[in-house]
């Protein structure tokens, strides 16, 4: 298998080197994970359930501690920041849930995305609203009323209103229908065309990998598999070992 992890040549947004972490003392979920995002790169995650795929997104972001390892954004190490300091640094982040303010308007939840530079709010919510068609008649109205695919755009919207330069998102199709996880992937693509660099993790592992540019398997808190996302399609291992089962755990 060829070392897809090389990113020559280009620019690296986000370096992890060698981090294991955890929740709590003595017990490692990461066990040496590697992963890198270069420039304008769509990165996926895919694995079993417990593999640590959100937990190595929380590591970037400072929300579980790393006992060694390095992390680094565009060669700065910044292991161990807090996620508010990572988001005034170009980091965006979609939790998987819990990522509306349920008793605010749509508009004031995009307002809080940009309350670090309230100046980018105009310019970054014609960019949203443009991406997300189906908001402009929601500006007013209150997020816990939206449907669970308007939510989620409410949520990667209010990533989007700094204007990130790498954006995080934590398992965006779960929950939605077929027809709604096509449709966040496609804006998902939309986004990165724009230059927005990528990592998701993501539980539907055969739609990550046809979107993403490459993709990393992760096991029992370290790499499998890493390569682009054509090829981990027609990896056998990969089908094997983890496609298959993936596809048998996923919601219908």
């Amino acid at each position: 298998m060829s070392d897809a992890s090389s990113t020559s040549g280009t620019e690296r947004v986000i370096d992890v080197v060698d981090v294991i972490a955890g929740y709590v003392p003595e017990v490692d979920i990461l066990n040496g994970s590697n992963l890198t995002v270069a420039e304008g790169e769509f990165v996926g995650i895919i694995g079993p359930n417990g593999a640590g795929k959100s937990t190595l997104l929380k590591a970037i972001l400072g929300m579980v501690p790393i006992r060694s390892g390095t992390v680094r954004l565009r060669g700065d190490v910044i292991t161990g920041q807090k996620a508010h300091q990572l988001v005034e640094r170009g980091v965006g982040f979609v939790p998987q849930t819990r990522n509306v303010f349920t008793t605010m308007t749509v508009r004031e939840n995009l307002e809080m995305g940009s309350f670090l530079r309230p100046t980018l709010f105009s310019t970054q919510l014609e960019y949203v609203t443009t991406l997300f068609p189906q908001l402009v008649n929601r500006l007013e109205q209150r997020a816990g009323s939206l449907s669970g695919g308007e939510r989620q755009m409410v949520a990667m919207g209010r990533a989007l209103m700094l204007d990130p330069q790498v954006l995080l998102l934590d398992e965006p199709s779960a929950g939605l229908s077929p027809a709604l996880q096509d449709q966040v992937f496609v804006q998902c693509r939309a986004i990165n065309k724009g230059g927005v660099a990528i990592l998701m993790v993501e539980q539907n592992a055969r739609r990550c990998l046809q979107v993403c540019d490459r993709g990393y398997v992760l096991d029992h808190g370290t790499n499998a598999y890493t390569d682009t996302g054509r090829n981990l399609l027609k990896d056998p291992a990969v089908i094997e070992l983890y496609l298959g089962t993936l596809a048998k755990n996923r919601p219908s």
